[in-house]
């Protein structure tokens, strides 16, 4: 139990106390009763709005009903003090005994410090990334990557049991394109000059392996064959082919699916029939004629009937239809289907897109809550572009890829740990630029080098520590002052940020945390520089240095379970 579940247990002591009392009724309904950190500091160290949530529905005044709360507070041995402030908030100082035990508690969770229950029971599945199989991985993907690979690692450190999904979009016209460009590639290694690759057909040199290999297989078979011949086999080894080198750009920046699930087999298999027929039998679907387009209607426009989705009862313009005129499905047709699917073996979803997908949010979603009757939380979380620059001028196009800056090259120059940090310095629906200088810089403004630097500074003071014949044995926290206590209160913080984080679905509130906690580390240690009674290491004071090297190796474990959320590894030396 955290600080922070252990003072909402003694609020809710509280709270029933004053039932049982007969000054409260019973049955009052507390979710929206908090504990936590108040804005201001000086305010205290914990603050909950108790007497303004529920004075209304009992029926008194807030500030009585907080004098009444705050009396049963006073009466906690680790309060120091309870003030009510304004209309009826109540904030609490703890003594330094608290926070000293709480420091302890740090120490002794190791890696589990942080974990939580509140996801316990529940299965939730992550989509993430799912770029058509047509290519490597390029930078337009990295982000929402890795915010949806730490999304699913906070979720886990929550105490969710995640599924990993991509989804593999083979069943478009694309992939069709994806096979005329490799049978291109495949008469290029039977010793064709191909000359120039036409417009409309991927150019990158990633297709030449693949045409390579499917000579091994077919020979000059198709070299003259009819499309209707080659197509789909052509297809399926170009798809396979493309998923391979897909996982392995991935797999540079340590991210890993539970599945790949494919469009094409959902349909093959009926799904999206079958999602049709349950909403059609909730009156959901009917057939109908699309609106005529706004503005000049162009010639060829006839009006069809089509199956459509009655999104306008969820807010969307116009009803949205699941097919088009020629039989086959929308991209709505077959999302509504594998949604569906998904639904069948989590609790909840979370699809990670990018913003240009934001105009199709609201009728998924409304889509997703009728098929599930509402029981299935679902969210779709929107991640911007990202602005490659080095030194602040634009960056050139990879020539491997044809027309886009790889994701692989990319890692492979600032290493993985760089671009993940970056990537969640920014709330995913953000603009956000990633300069190569600025990326790799060793400064405060750079929340990549600022965390790990503060973490390399405490696997420093061990070494120090040794080389100065330092041992500490059993350490007296006492020796921990008031500054030192300021940084445990903010580390305690930790385990709110990581239930907040994942209720949120936020990621990004983990990296603005550890920035702020290795702000403060820094702070603390630059104090002594001119205070030598502050540093850390101090031969004439085994005493202290033994109380403040127990407080940087919890510090240092905090920031080495957040980077693990994020999937940056907590380096030991600064290079």
């Amino acid at each position: 139990m955290t600080l922070y579940t252990r003072f909402t247990a003694h609020l809710d002591a509280a709270l029933d106390a004053l039932v049982a009392a007969g000054a409260l009724p019973a049955g009052l309904n507390r979710a929206a009763v908090t504990v936590e950190p108040p804005r201001d500091p000086s305010h205290g160290d914990l603050a909950t709005n108790a007497a303004m949530v529920l004075a209304k529905p009992a029926g008194t005044n807030p500030r009585a009903l907080a004098e009444k709360i705050a009396e049963r507070l006073r009466a906690l041995d680790e309060v120091d003090a309870v003030e009510i402030a304004g209309p009826g908030f109540i904030n609490l100082r703890l003594n330094d005994d608290t926070w000293r035990a709480e420091l302890s508690a740090i120490r002794d969770a190791g890696g589990d410090y942080g974990r939580s229950e509140t996801g316990k029971g529940i299965t939730v599945n992550v989509e993430y990334v799912s770029a058509n199989p047509t290519g490597p991985m390029h930078m337009g993907h990295c982000r929402g990557a890795v915010v949806g690979d730490a999304l699913a690692a906070l979720l886990e450190f929550a105490g969710h049991k995640v599924i990993r999904e991509y989804y593999v979009n083979d069943a478009g016209g694309q992939v069709d394109t994806l096979a005329r460009s490799v049978h291109l590639r495949y008469r290029e290694a039977l010793g064709e000059d191909i000359g120039e690759i036409p417009e409309g057909l991927y150019p990158g040199d990633y297709l030449v392996p693949v045409g390579q290999a499917l000579t091994q297989e077919y020979g000059d078979r198709f070299v003259g064959a009819p499309e209707s011949e080659w197509l789909v086999p052509f297809r399926k080894a170009a798809v396979a082919a493309m998923i391979v080198l897909i996982k392995g750009d991935l797999a540079l920046l340590g991210i890993h699916h539970d599945l790949f699930s494919s469009e094409a087999e959902l349909q093959a298999a009926g799904k999206p029939e079958a999602a049709e027929a349950e909403l059609r039998a909730r009156g959901l679907i009917y057939d109908g004629m699309l609106e005529a387009p706004k503005g000049e209607t162009p010639e060829d426009w006839e009006p069809v009937v089509l199956p459509l989705f009655r999104s306008t009862q969820f807010g969307d313009d116009q009803d949205r239809p699941i097919k088009k005129s020629n039989g086959q499905w929308t991209y709505f047709g077959a999302d509504l289907a594998y949604h569906y699917q998904k639904a069948q073996t989590a609790d909840a979803l979370i699809d990670i897109w990018g913003a240009d997908h934001a105009g199709t949010v609201k009728r998924i979603v409304a889509a997703v809550a009728a098929l599930t009757g509402g029981k299935t939380r679902f969210d779709v979380k929107l991640v911007q572009m990202v602005k490659l620059l080095r030194a602040g001028e634009p960056v050139k196009m990879s020539k491997r890829s044809g027309n886009f800056v790889t994701l692989a090259d990319v890692v492979r120059e600032v290493g993985k740990d760089v671009v993940r940090f970056t990537m969640l310095t920014r709330k995913a629906d953000a603009q956000m630029d990633f300069d190569f200088a600025k990326v790799v810089e060793a400064s405060k403004e750079n929340p990549v080098f600022y965390v790990q630097y503060a973490h390399a500074r405490i696997a420093s003071l061990h070494r120090r520590a040794a080389e100065a014949g330092i041992v500490c044995g059993a350490v007296d926290l006492s020796q921990l002052e008031t500054e030192d206590l300021a940084l445990v209160k903010l580390a305690a913080q930790f385990p709110r940020i990581v239930e907040t984080s994942a209720t949120a679905r936020e990621p990004h509130r983990i990296a603005f945390y550890l920035y702020d906690l290795a702000a403060e580390l820094h702070s603390l240690w630059n104090a002594g520089n001119d205070r030598p009674e502050r540093r850390f290491l101090n031969v004439d004071n085994v005493p202290v240095t033994c109380a403040r090297l127990f407080l940087a190796d919890a510090i240092g474990q905090i920031i080495r379970n957040g980077l693990a959320i994020m999937g940056v590894e907590a380096v030991q030396e600064m290079n």
